[in-house]
């Protein structure tokens, strides 16, 4: 039995022929160039602002799986407070925090 030459991993470049960079003319060279979306909007505190002064109820999914109903009352740059109605009011880490949503309609 004839056994096959072995290629190194280092010599068999799979996409040699690619060029690195956009060709001159290539309609999707300004696409590439283009700078990738901000980090940070910057718009959470008008958010949250705005939820807390019309008292709108919103569920906050947790990190570990857990959904959470209120209305936010308080926030800073750290952490919520969602007042509920029936079950103790919570202050929550915004690092715990997955999303925030709307639950639609006003606070009874």
């Amino acid at each position: 039995m004839v056994e096959a030459p072995r290629r190194d991993a280092r010599s068999f470049v799979y996409n040699a022929c690619m060029p690195f960079r956009a060709q001159p003319g290539n309609p999707n060279a300004a696409k590439r160039s283009r700078t990738p979306p901000p980090e940070d909007t910057f718009e959470e505190a008008t958010f949250l602002k705005a939820l807390g002064e019309k008292q709108k109820p919103v569920s906050l999914k947790l990190m570990d799986g857990q959904t959470v109903r209120g209305w936010i009352e308080y926030y800073d740059k750290n952490m919520v407070r969602l007042t509920r109605e029936g079950a103790p009011n919570l202050f929550i880490f915004k690092h715990e925090i997955m999303y925030i949503a709307e639950d639609g309609g006003r606070k009874k």
